[in-house]
Parts: C-alpha cells; structure tokens; sequence
C-alpha cells in the first residue's frame, strides 16, 4: 500500500453546471443539495486522522463537489488542514479562480487544482456549458502563476474519444502541469459509452506515440497514465514487465478501492468509490473509518472474484476499472468492458 491514504471529500453538491456525465445529478436533477458545516468538516478530519494512525498512513485529500468554493466554509476547511500540516488538491470549477484565490489556495497548502476539458469547444461546451472550455484555459496561467500546479482531466467516452489527440495539443499549448483521461463511468440509465475494445487499444496506441513526441519535444507537461489498461498496454510492448521475486497474493498496482481509497459525500456517507454506485460502506459522523475499512470494505479486496482479471498474469498490477464494470454490469468484479486481452 501507498505511504499515504487519498480521501476524495465532496464537501458540496452546489455547482455552476450540470455536466451530461456528473454522477451527482445524472439519476435525480431535483436532487436536494447538501454541503457540510464547519463542525461537520472538524468531525470528518478528525475520523480520517484516526484512520491514518491506525494504520500508519499519511493523510491526503482531494477537496471536490460540485464546486467545493461554493460551499461558504470551504477557506475554513483550507485553514483547518493547513493548522494541521495535511496537504490538498482540489478538483473544481474554473468560474471562481482568481489571482487571490490561488493566492489563499497556496498558502493553505493547495498543492494542485483540477480543472476538466471534455472536448474541443463545441463539445466541452455541449457537456457542460457554453463558455465553459474558454475560462478554463484561461485559469490555466492563473493556477501556474501561484506555484499550484494545474491539472486537466478529460472523461473519455464515444462521443469524444476521436478528440482526445487534439485535447492533448490544447492543454500542451496550455502548458498545463498534468494531464490526464479516464473512461465514463455508465449510471443505471444508460450502460453503453460506445467504446470497443480495440477502438480503446487504439485510442491508447494513438496518444503513446503522441506523448512521447511531446516529451521529445521537451513539453512541460506531464502525462499521468492513469487508466489501469496502460499496463495491459505497455505490458504487451515491452515496456512494462512482471517483476522477479514477487510475494504470492500481493497487490502492486491498480484500482486503489479498497486498499488507498476512500470517498466522502456532502452527507457524510462513505463510499468505496464514488463512480461505483453499490459500494457505500458507512457514514462518517456514524461510524468509526478505522472498523469499517476492515469490514465492509474488506469485501472490494477479494481479488479472486474478479470473473476475468483474477485469470490474468496481470492481476496484481492491472484489473482495469471496476467502476466501469459496474456501471455497465452492475457486478464490480465483472471484466472491465474495454480490455482487449484473451485469458
């Protein structure tokens, strides 16, 4: 396991847009909005502390939403975790970044900010909405200027998929920090993202070559493979191999549910993983983090259930993403729908 534990607190569902693919309001757009408090946010700090003396590890935290600057007490919690040493990324919008919000940011210990482009204008904008792809290229020079680093994440899925190269020219013309994508996570309303497993594989082929041009190049960008199926991927060209000597039943990589990975709702519900939509384990203002990680979320670390991975010399380093599984299947350990590989 990871030195550090990563909470993904979703302090607020307010939120300046209605992405086509946010989970928060996909299945509900009457949903009623929540946000914590500051006592709420003093509680849910104080559980994760516990859990991470329990078990020796280093707390981190992804502040997110909604929009977490839309909830009132967000430069509370800022100022909370910088009294306690804890840095923090946040993952948001681009409607309230300012010079002196970066500013704040920074000097309370924000050591990333994450910002979505989901297309080229015409479909980022058509995801979330007009003017959207604009302002969040100009955030960029912004977030840099504070010495945070800027992130752009792009949910792939079949409608912009064939856009992904020119994505990765636009945020490198940015000079964005890190850039990453990751698949759409289907909601029980629609189940195919209209992506086969070769046309993945090929997406994949595609921005290899691509990257490394850009590194070439001396780019200052740096490309997070953050989609499990980069290992299948550079597995079956060389460049990533099994080690020697490796412990039977160890887990060296891949999906972090269940093992360096927890989600925090506006409600206090906790979550395996948010984009899994069965795998609420707890409330945090209810229950104790340090019982539950070894009780109900023992159950996302059965590694022998997954019906497809658990076959797989690639196991211990892969798995795909379950999320995805479960959104198309509903069953977490069904085989991820992308992966291109014959076990």
């Amino acid at each position: 396991m990871k030195k550090y534990f990563a909470f993904q607190w979703h302090i607020t569902d307010e939120c300046d847009q209605r992405c086509k693919h946010c989970y928060i309001f996909s299945e509900n757009n009457n949903k009623k909005i929540e946000y914590m408090t500051c006592g709420q946010m003093e509680d849910v700090v104080a559980n994760c502390e516990d859990f991470c003396i329990m078990y020796n590890r280093a707390p981190y935290f992804y502040i997110t939403g909604g929009d977490p600057i839309l909830n009132p007490d967000f430069w509370y919690l800022t100022e909370l975790l910088k009294s306690k040493g804890i840095p923090f990324s946040v993952l948001g919008n681009p409607y309230h970044i300012t010079d002196e919000v970066c500013r704040r940011l920074k000097e309370n210990g924000c050591e990333k900010y994450q910002l979505s482009i989901d297309g080229t204008r015409e479909t980022h904008d058509w995801f979330r909405k007009k003017g959207s792809f604009d302002i969040t290229l100009e955030k960029i020079p912004c977030i840099k200027k504070s010495g945070i680093k800027a992130v752009i994440m792009t949910t792939v899925s079949g409608t912009n998929i064939d856009q992904i190269p020119d994505i990765t020219d636009i945020v490198v013309k940015a000079e964005a920090d890190v850039f990453a994508f990751a698949r759409y996570c289907p909601t029980s309303e629609e189940k195919d993202i209209d992506i086969t497993p070769a046309r993945y594989r090929r997406l994949l082929e595609i921005c290899d070559k691509k990257f490394k041009e850009c590194e070439k190049n001396g780019c200052k960008t740096y490309f997070n493979k953050k989609d499990h199926l980069w290992t299948l991927y550079e597995y079956e060209n060389g460049e990533f191999s099994i080690p020697e000597n490796v412990e039977k039943d160890m887990i060296y990589g891949g999906c972090n549910c269940g093992n360096c990975h927890l989600t925090i709702l506006p409600s206090g519900d906790v979550y395996a993983c948010r984009r899994v939509n069965n795998s609420k384990v707890g409330n945090i203002f209810e229950d104790r983090l340090a019982d539950i990680w070894v009780t109900e979320t023992e159950r996302f670390r059965d590694y022998t259930k997954f019906k497809k991975c658990s076959k797989c010399e690639l196991l211990a380093w892969c798995r795909g993403c379950p999320a995805v599984a479960s959104g198309v299947s509903g069953d977490f350990y069904a085989a991820d729908p992308q992966c291109w590989k014959d076990v």
